[in-house]
């Protein structure tokens, strides 16, 4: 989250970052678990085929092991089913691209099919929040299937090796759990500690808003998570006392020690089974933990499960600020394969995958993305130029080129998109080698001119089709916040309250106040849009931080619990 402020009267275009969009980050602190993972779920079926002379149907196994790279953020407990949901969206699109390609050789209409699949893929994964990767590996998979030969008789033995790979990948994405069962929430409450840690070090909105996000996807974690075990409840305090200390932040720390924060990170964080600090409970943290516990079978009663079904058809209903992205990508994947098509292309997939990848929550997020990508791109076919001559040493180098390659691209992404792309284009480029040599300079000619004519024609799709609908989720956000801040209020002034409903209240609030920044953000960097209402987004955010405050003091966690050095400690996990 940033704090790029919402000006009501700016122009209906502006200039465009050049040097931000291409700057490195630093590394994810869990860029392992995906690269691994992948690695891991795409070794076996491919030495596999390896071993059976069919490296031929490679591309039908990597649908399901590139499976492995979801879920990474979710307790293990969501992850199981999440991850589930994947493989069988991921072989429920590439069964409709290969009766697509064994009904028909008319790359007009193929092309159509995969802008149809694209914008699919896209509503859907933003509407679900499964990411990242998000759409990108559904659209790569199901593009490249549309233009694969393909016979009808062929397409059952081909969904199953996608299934099989699939039921690997899941196994792989999950088996993590039997070591280190609470690893996803423990590293959530971490990352809630050191931004709260930030934010009572030096108050401001910035680190403010990023301390309220953080908080909220650790509360989230911990309400998607399995049965409370002694882990979960010492996490659970964790997360009372890093709530308190961005809700009530002091500049210089205050009552609130950062460092003591910092070390219950890493504490927190510990890998394998170290301990986990367990703070004294403070004021109301008893019925904090009770209110998880009402909450969490809340969420998971028939009626909690209808609400959630409902939220999702809401996020996809006609007013649905995701559906003019959608028009974005059904326009642009379109426009770019039948461009490429009409210069004489011969994989215009890979113009549809570039133009499908660019498109985020507004134009200025996809105009970084239309840099990365086409910089990692032209760097990536450079890469690809020198590793094909050590791929044809043998099958076996080419499946070790591949497996080194998808490693990489994880490993690299998340410093930036570019750079990930470095690794991610000789992969795709090597893909086809499995089934036969191409000429070097024909696969780099293609790529190369597929990936300009994606991202021009990506780009000027973002900027053709409006999406006016930004501001509306703006208002939105505003009202539901109004609403958090009475309940949380009335909650607050209530002595007959029970202290669960004021906890659910401020966690509520909580969410509304990240919805709010996260809407406004989006709507910030959109173009053609009505003006925002700076003034009574700001005042909402501060109205609805002053009341998370006076909760907060009201409930006075964390100011008697001794330094971390003498906080007791729960390691069995």
């Amino acid at each position: 989250m940033t704090d790029t402020p919402i000006r009501s009267g700016r122009r209906p275009a502006r200039a465009l970052p050049l040097a931000p969009a291409l700057r490195l980050a630093q590394p994810s602190d869990t860029w392992f678990k995906p690269a691994l993972s992948v690695v891991a779920a795409s070794a076996a079926p491919q030495l596999t085929l390896l071993a059976l002379g069919r490296l031929d149907l490679v591309m039908y196994t990597m649908a399901g092991s590139l499976c492995a790279l979801y879920g990474h953020g979710l307790p293990y407990a969501r992850r199981a089913g999440a991850v589930a949901g994947v493989v069988l969206g991921m072989t429920a699109s590439l069964a409709v691209s290969l009766v697509a390609a064994s009904l028909t050789a008319s790359t007009a209409v193929l092309i159509a099919v995969g802008a149809l699949l694209a914008a699919a893929q896209k509503v859907l994964c933003d509407a679900t929040r499964i990411g990242p990767p998000g759409h990108v590996i559904f659209t790569f998979v199901s593009s490249a299937a549309l233009f694969a030969p393909q016979r009808p008789e062929q397409i059952p033995g081909h969904l199953a090796l996608t299934l099989c790979a699939g039921g690997f990948a899941w196994l792989v994405a999950v088996a993590p759990a039997l070591v280190r069962r609470e690893g996803p929430e423990r590293r959530a409450v971490a990352r809630a500690l050191e931004a709260a840690a930030a934010c009572a070090a030096d108050p401001g909105p910035r680190t403010r808003n990023a301390a309220a996000a953080a908080v909220h996807a650790a509360w989230q974690c911990l309400l998607a998570s399995g049965r409370p075990t002694p882990v979960r409840r010492a996490l659970e305090r964790l997360v009372v006392h890093a709530e308190a200390a961005f809700a009530t932040p002091r500049p210089g720390g205050g009552t609130v020690d950062p460092d003591r924060l910092r070390a219950w990170a890493v504490q927190a964080r510990a890998r394998a089974r170290g301990p986990v600090p367990t703070p004294p409970p403070a004021p109301g943290t008893a019925d904090e933990l009770y209110g998880i516990d009402a909450e969490r079978a809340a969420l998971r009663a028939p009626e909690g499960r209808r609400a959630a079904r409902r939220a999702l058809l809401h996020r996809l209903g006609p007013g649905s600020p995701l559906l003019p992205v959608a028009v974005r990508t059904l326009i642009g994947c379109a426009l770019a394969g039948y461009l490429c098509a009409a210069l004489g292309v011969g994989r215009p997939y890979w113009a549809i995958v570039t133009a499908a990848s660019l498109y985020q929550a507004n134009i200025t997020l996809s105009w970084n993305r239309t840099l990365q990508r086409t910089l990692g791109n032209l760097l990536g076919v450079l890469v690809f130029a020198a590793a094909l001559p050590v791929s044809r040493i043998s099958p076996l180098a080419l499946v070790c080129c591949c497996l080194f390659f998808g490693f990489a691209a994880e490993a690299l992404i998340t410093r930036n998109y570019w750079l990930g792309s470095v690794a991610v284009t000789p992969m795709a480029l090597l893909i086809l080698e499995f089934g036969g040599a191409h000429p070097a300079g024909e696969l780099i000619g293609d790529r190369v001119l597929d990936t300009v004519l994606g991202a021009v024609v990506g780009f000027l799709a973002a900027t053709l089709v409006t999406n006016r609908r930004a501001a509306g989720r703006v208002e939105r956000a505003l009202d539901a916040l109004g609403r958090a801040v009475a309940d949380a209020e009335r909650a607050g002034a209530d002595p007959g309250a029970a202290p669960a409903a004021r906890d659910r209240a401020r966690r509520a609030l909580t969410a509304s106040l990240v919805e709010l920044r996260e809407a406004g953000d989006t709507a910030a960097g959109e173009w053609w849009q009505r003006a925002l209402p700076e003034q009574r987004l700001l005042a909402a955010e501060q109205a609805g931080h002053r009341t998370l405050a006076a909760t907060a003091e009201r409930r006075g966690p964390g100011r008697e619990a001794p330094p971390a050095a003498h906080a007791p400690s729960i390691g069995a996990e």
